[in-house]
């Protein structure tokens, strides 16, 4: 039964930030901040050796919060020009199928970096300039990536939500 108090066409509150959003915004912070840290002092003459390091680093937590995010919150970008215009039990198949295409494709990519990470794990890899080691960041692709790949079959598995119907 529909909530008499509310308007049908209202949109839903406003949801608090997970703990994904956080790791997400320090990783925008840091990378934001090394850079204009590094743009001044070019301007001043005197380089921020390893800006660039730092950057990827942030980027790679933020990006991947991003995806994760992105995918929890049902919110990847669609184009609905052609499934629109399709009766709903095909629209439905679409949509599993949509998610299943997108389960494989981030197995695959859990495939790839999980395999890296294994065969890497001794190697001791780090960045050039601050030494920062690049096993902890191939862990957190992977381990992103896995989730990601998680959420989708689960869809899969499930069918589409109430709140996201295909």
């Amino acid at each position: 039964m529909a909530d008499l108090n509310v308007p049908a066409n209202e949109p839903a509150p406003p949801r608090r930030p997970g703990v994904l959003f956080y790791i997400g915004a320090a990783g925008l912070l840091i990378a934001m901040t090394v850079e204009a840290i590094a743009v001044a002092g070019r301007q001043l003459g005197i380089p921020l050796l390893g800006a660039l390091e730092l950057i990827q680093t942030a980027i790679l937590l933020t990006a991947s919060t991003a995806m994760l995010s992105a995918t929890l919150s049902n919110s990847h970008a669609t184009v609905h020009l052609v499934v629109d215009r399709l009766p709903p039990a095909a629209r439905l198949w679409l949509h599993r199928f949509a998610m299943l295409l997108s389960a494989i494709f981030f197995a695959a990519l859990a495939v790839a970096a999980v395999w890296l990470t294994v065969e890497f794990w001794n190697t001791h890899e780090e960045s050039e300039l601050l030494r920062i080691p690049y096993r902890p960041l191939r862990v957190i692709a992977s381990v992103m990536v896995a989730a990601i790949t998680v959420v989708f079959i689960e869809r899969t598995l499930r069918g589409p939500s109430k709140e996201s119907p295909p």
